[in-house]
């Protein structure tokens, strides 16, 4: 059988959850074969999937969301590079509290120049978790652009800045890039602006008052219209480009990107389709099944994969918000909840690898036959 979770979120990584279920499946049943492919959906756990699957970590410093320099790394095999935006730039790396109109991409743009000036080709960039709505100028900046005011003077970093911008120069950009294949794993659809725009729906997951929102709105929009000037091309409406803050707007724009389901992508690089030979059963699951596992999450890309083979499918997690009738759209037979043994979500957090092991003995009592083995 095949272990393919997500990780749970401020608990266990992919990597542990693999390893609960499988303590857990073999203390049921002794004679099953287990393996692993830790999964994420190109958030924060895509380097540690990309790991898993036996790319390199190439380290590197850069400059995080607020300024701060931050060790991260890409991923890398052969001529491929995955970055994840999340590492570099992403909330999880702001030193303190949020600065919605200040916080930059910047980091993430260093990291996808660093694989690249080495070498690589094609160049992965998942772009969940992202900390700024600086309209990907921060990205762009890191692989070479010149934003600059009305005076010749570099734009200053975040969201707001964005409202100083005059013109670009893009030929360091052009240069670095050429040649390079880029994709973003990206599960939104909304666009730049507007009231289902990046500011808007994003904006105060990042610490934006309305306020701020209104402000990062017009700046982002006048932002566009700079972009459109120089390159003749007005994407601001395009499905995804107010991903991460409007780093989608900037992939597709100026980085000629191509914008793909972050699950599936993981799944390609990780080659989950080889994975799935042999398989009688996957286990997937991340920290809460609820309507988001439905649109993208890695759950249910793991399950669509799953039954293409025609292999069923159980989840685990920490909290199971749907009911049967949803788990069977999405493909999932049945989930198993920490929830579901113990009733206290500190202790679900705190212990979750010990009582995911034995939420796994249920799984293998449930599920597995013997001639399995």
């Amino acid at each position: 059988m095949l272990i393919a979770s997500d990780k749970f979120k401020g608990s266990l990584t992919a990597a542990e959850v693999a390893t609960a279920v499988s303590a857990g499946l073999r203390r049921g049943r002794p004679d099953v074969v287990v393996d692993a492919i830790p999964v994420a959906d190109g958030g924060d756990g895509t380097l540690a999937a990309a790991e898993s699957a036996g790319y390199a970590l190439v380290p590197v410093t850069v400059t995080g969301p607020t300024g701060a320099p931050v060790p991260t790394a890409y991923a890398r095999r052969d001529d491929v590079a995955v970055v994840e935006l999340a590492d570099a730039a992403g909330l999880s790396r702001l030193p303190g509290a949020p600065d919605p109109l200040g916080a930059s991409s910047l980091g993430a743009g260093q990291v996808m120049a660093a694989a690249i000036d080495a070498g690589c080709r094609r160049v992965v960039l998942g772009i969940g978790g992202s900390a700024s709505t600086d309209g990907g100028a921060g990205l762009l900046r890191g692989l070479g652009a010149r934003l600059l005011t009305a005076s010749g003077s570099p734009v200053p970093d975040g969201g707001a800045g964005l409202e100083q911008v005059a013109r670009l120069e893009l030929d360091e950009l052009h240069r670095r890039v050429d040649g390079v294949e880029i994709t973003v794993a990206c599960d939104v659809d909304n666009p730049l602006t507007g009231p289902r725009g990046a500011a808007a729906v994003y904006g105060p997951q990042k610490g934006a008052d309305p306020d701020q929102v209104d402000r990062l709105d017009a700046a982002l929009g006048h932002w566009a219209d700079i972009v459109a000037e120089a390159t003749g091309s007005d994407l601001r409406d395009h499905p995804g480009a107010g991903a991460a803050g409007g780093v989608g707007f900037a992939a597709l724009a100026l980085l000629g990107a191509e914008l793909r389901s972050g699950i599936e992508l993981v799944l390609e690089l990780v080659d989950f389709a080889s994975g799935l030979e042999g398989a009688a059963l996957v286990v997937t699951g991340e920290g809460a099944l609820d309507e988001q596992t439905l649109h993208g999450k890695a759950p249910a890309g793991v399950a669509a994969a799953a039954a293409r083979a025609g292999i069923p499918v159980v989840a685990v997690c920490g909290v199971n918000r749907l009911d049967h009738d949803r788990l069977q759209e999405a493909g999932i037979g049945a989930a198993y909840a920490l929830t579901d043994i113990e009733p206290d979500r500190q202790r679900c957090l705190t212990d979750g690898a010990a009582l995911l092991a034995q939420i796994a003995e249920r799984i293998a009592a449930d599920h597995l036959i013997k001639e399995e083995a």
